[in-house]
């Protein structure tokens, strides 16, 4: 780990957290169609960021560095999860929420971890429509349903 380069980070993301929740509040507090406004996702998004950069600047200062060594990068998995986002967000309004969640988190459980697919499957499953549910009948907001063309 490289401490003053995460010390760093930690800083320009807690800077760009904060700067989310100062510009969430500029937007709507209200959708049509949802009782969730358009400010909430970005100002959840930018705490959310400004906490663990927080704490990543924390950590920074609480560990020392024992020695310097060099870790190899995994170019391979970083690009598969890369294209696997990218994917994620041209296909979201196409496939809806729930089929390209589940898809996005089996190829990076996948990725990260080869194996245990029946757990893989599990997890994605349970939070894609988990998380679809909590947010439409819980909250009602509005997200990208299934598709038409399953008949649903």
């Amino acid at each position: 780990m490289n401490t003053m380069f995460d010390r760093y980070a930690g800083i320009v993301f807690f800077a760009i957290g904060t700067t989310f929740v100062i510009g969430s509040r500029s937007i709507s507090t209200s959708a049509y169609g949802s009782n969730v406004g358009a400010n909430i996702f970005p100002m959840m998004l930018g705490a959310f960021l400004a906490l663990m950069s927080i704490r990543l600047i924390y950590d920074t200062f609480r560990k020392q560095q024992a020695k310097k060594h060099k870790e190899n990068l995994d170019y391979k998995r970083f690009g598969i999860i890369f294209v696997a986002a990218v994917l994620y967000a041209l296909f979201l309004e196409d496939i809806g929420f729930v089929i390209s969640t589940f898809l996005f988190l089996m190829i990076g459980f996948q990725t990260m971890q080869k194996g245990r697919v029946w757990v893989s499957l599990l997890i994605s499953a349970a939070f894609s429509y988990g998380v679809y549910t909590l947010y439409v009948n819980g909250l009602d907001g509005s997200l990208p349903g299934f598709p038409a063309w399953l008949g649903f």
